[in-house]
């Protein structure tokens, strides 16, 4: 609204907090291939359209898991669980608020952090926190997410509001380890 030269300061985050050799949640490692969403499960927050898109990666990827964690409340992750339950999608585990000290542990228990927000997030730290922990993103193609990562490179951007598209990209990289490997590594830089 009122023209003059702008600098944009971006948020940061502790790096170190996040960054190995933070140990993952024993519960949630081993050999199932898992998918992190972390926030709440407001409309924006696009989690309805990963849950629809995970009921499309379990018939490829039959062992995949989904950790849904943030500050939601059981009447919030209650139409979640009945959709879950009524489509027969397995391996979905609400974890509910995570408190900060575990947050670092649980992207390192993740092979990929999906944030599916269908518009006006301004910046996503979310995005660092999963980069700092070396965990290529799933994320929607939007402004904020945009400034943040670059589709290919730290991790594939997708249309908001599209569970197939969604799916295909955690297919992908949920098939690609050493691809997977790069984008986490080029997260950290």
């Amino acid at each position: 609204y009122f023209p003059g030269p702008y600098d944009i300061v971006p948020n940061g985050i502790d790096y170190e907090r996040f960054a190995p050799p933070v140990e993952p949640l024993p519960i949630y490692t081993g050999q199932r291939p898992t998918i992190l969403f972390v926030g709440r499960l407001e409309k924006r927050k696009g989690f309805q359209y990963l849950l629809e898109a995970f009921a499309r990666v379990r018939m490829l990827v039959p062992n995949a898991q989904l950790l849904v964690a943030g500050a939601y409340t059981k009447e919030d992750k209650e139409p979640f669980v009945v959709q879950a339950r009524r489509d027969g999608i397995r391996g979905v585990h609400f974890l509910g608020y995570v408190a900060e000290d575990a947050k670092a542990q649980l992207f390192q228990s993740c092979d990929i952090c999906c944030v599916p927000s269908t518009g006006f997030e301004s910046f996503g730290i979310v995005l660092l926190e999963a980069m700092a922990a070396g965990r290529p993103l799933v994320a929607s193609n939007i402004p904020g997410y945009r400034g943040v990562m670059a589709d290919g490179r730290e991790g594939l951007l997708v249309e908001p509001e599209d569970p197939e598209a969604l799916a295909s990209a955690l297919v992908a990289l949920l098939r690609d380890p050493e691809r997977r490997a790069h984008m986490g590594a080029q997260g950290q830089e």
